[in-house]
């Protein structure tokens, strides 16, 4: 039995899991978080993503757990209705699409769930270092003796510590958008009974939707820039720098720069892409946000986790331990999609994706190819 070693307990290293379990694979799945991470923004399953969930049996879960948005306001920055639609949400699309919105954080405890009976967790950890060798990969880790493992994979999101480990340093795959996204949780402050509002003021701009009965708000917050200087990018920088900009708005500004502040689960990084002529190397490869963060701009990062992670382990279980051809068909299989939905967020910088470029990237792969 053939024992892999995925770094990363998101969305894209458990679905990993389950499918090389499936194909009969010894998994350990390696996580720096104490458990399975709590917070961020609402995301969406789209399209050949669908078909996944669908076959990991968690479809009917998943739509059990989806936003119940009745619609949507765009104000101005003095906090006054200019538009407002009951047919397309801005974080989802059309609201009556069969695509799925709901919180980061209840799709990753649903794949922990389904996989935590066939599949090692090793929470509090993370990966120190690589060796790969001709019959396996020693990794050291940061608390655990090391372990060799036949295969790695790096399912460890856009910093992905296995990804400068066995490719180099981040600069050489990571591209800038041109702006940075924070998001975090909140009492219910503004009183949204299912409904969101949009505010754009000057080159900053956030959304606030309500969430969990609309008992509290989920608060996604951008503003465009260069990439930050080193001095500025640590997270408790980021935080004051999100908390000034969030003060110097001119509706609901203290609030929301208080919610900042207080917020335990506060999040903010650059909107970045990951570009890679490969997203394999010896007997590491990369999954997810890892290999090809496509940024929350395309609103397709977490479909392209759960397909890439159902297609790699598809291709692993078929080259009956032939890891380089699995590797090889890997990416042949997948870049096409990966190229399109990447496009999303690119083609028209600082407008939403077009229903029909949404539509043809979603629909890009076909799970039995």
């Amino acid at each position: 039995m053939q024992t892999v070693l995925i770094s990363g307990g998101g969305i894209a290293g458990p679905a990993l899991a389950h499918w090389l379990h499936r194909h009969g694979f010894a998994v350990t799945v390696v996580e720096r978080a104490a458990g399975p991470r709590p917070g961020g923004q609402a995301v969406d399953i789209r399209g050949v993503a669908l078909d996944v969930v669908d076959r990991m049996g968690l479809l009917e879960r998943a739509r059990g757990a989806r936003t119940r948005m009745r619609g949507m306001s765009i104000l101005d920055p003095e906090g006054r209705e200019v538009e407002r639609s009951t047919e397309v949400a801005l974080s989802s699309g059309r609201l009556d699409s069969p695509d799925i919105e709901l919180l980061r954080e209840d799709l990753v405890r649903m794949a922990y769930e389904h996989t935590r009976a066939d599949v090692e967790y090793l929470f509090g950890d993370s990966v120190t270092a690589l060796t790969d060798g001709p019959t396996g990969v020693r990794v050291d880790f940061t608390h655990r003796p090391s372990r060799t493992f036949d295969l790695v994979v790096g399912a460890d999101g856009l910093r992905s510590t296995v990804r400068r480990l066995a490719f180099g340093p981040a600069e050489r795959h990571t591209h800038h958008l041109g702006s940075y996204l924070s998001v975090f949780g909140a009492d219910n402050f503004l009183g949204l009974d299912d409904w969101q509002v949009w505010l754009r003021d000057g080159e900053v701009g956030f959304v606030a939707m309500p969430v969990r009965d609309n008992t509290e708000l989920r608060i996604a917050f951008g503003f465009e820039s260069a990439p930050l200087a080193p001095g500025l990018s640590d997270p408790a920088s980021l935080r004051r720098l999100i908390i000034d900009k969030l003060a110097a708005l001119r509706w609901e500004g203290d609030r929301l720069a208080k919610a900042a502040t207080d917020a335990p689960d506060f999040y903010c990084d650059a909107m970045a892409q990951v570009r890679m002529d490969h997203w394999t190397r010896g007997r590491v490869a990369l999954v997810g946000d890892a290999g090809y963060c496509p940024s929350p701009l395309s609103g397709q990062g977490t479909s392209l986790a759960l397909v890439g992670g159902y297609v790699l382990a598809d291709c692993l279980a078929g080259a009956r331990g032939d890891h380089e051809a699995a590797y090889a068909r890997y990416e042949r299989r997948l870049r096409p999609y990966v190229t399109l939905n990447q496009a999303l967020a690119t083609e028209n910088p600082g407008q939403p994706p077009t229903e029909s470029a949404m539509t043809h990237a979603k629909g890009a792969l076909s799970l039995d190819d």
